[in-house]
């Protein structure tokens, strides 16, 4: 039997007929290689066995466009203290000057926020949604 040049015409998945695919499945061809559409493998197969490599599974990341004309932001490191002013502090100051505060500073009419427990405020701040995700 002579050997056939099947390079010369490529049979992709699309293009052979289903009796060619189920036999590509059940006894592949090595002359015949089945296409497979750019995708890396991730494995190999041994016996009957597809062996996983975790080192070739392929890792997106993705990073937004930005573009070279933007101007440089220099940002100092927002600590716990600049939290406090951006949240807390303006209804201190607005208790303290209208004397809202007790003798041990706690205010009078405490808002949601300050009514929290500890454990509240850490529920909170895991619910989908946060940050901290």
């Amino acid at each position: 039997m002579e050997k056939r040049n099947f390079r010369k015409f490529p049979i992709y998945n699309k293009r052979g007929t289903r009796i060619f695919k189920q036999q590509q499945r059940e006894n592949p061809d090595p002359d015949v290689p089945i296409h497979k559409r750019g995708v890396r493998d991730i494995g190999y197969q041994e016996g009957d066995k597809y062996i996983v490599i975790p080192e070739k599974i392929p890792e997106l990341i993705l990073k937004p466009y930005v573009s070279y004309r933007t101007p440089d932001v220099i940002q100092s490191e927002f600590t716990a203290e600049d939290l406090f002013n951006v949240i807390y502090a303006p209804k201190v100051l607005k208790d303290f000057k209208e004397g809202k505060l007790d003798a041990d500073g706690q205010p009078l009419e405490p808002s949601q926020e300050e009514k929290m427990t500890a454990e509240e405020a850490k529920i909170k701040a895991r619910q989908t949604g946060s940050d901290i995700f």
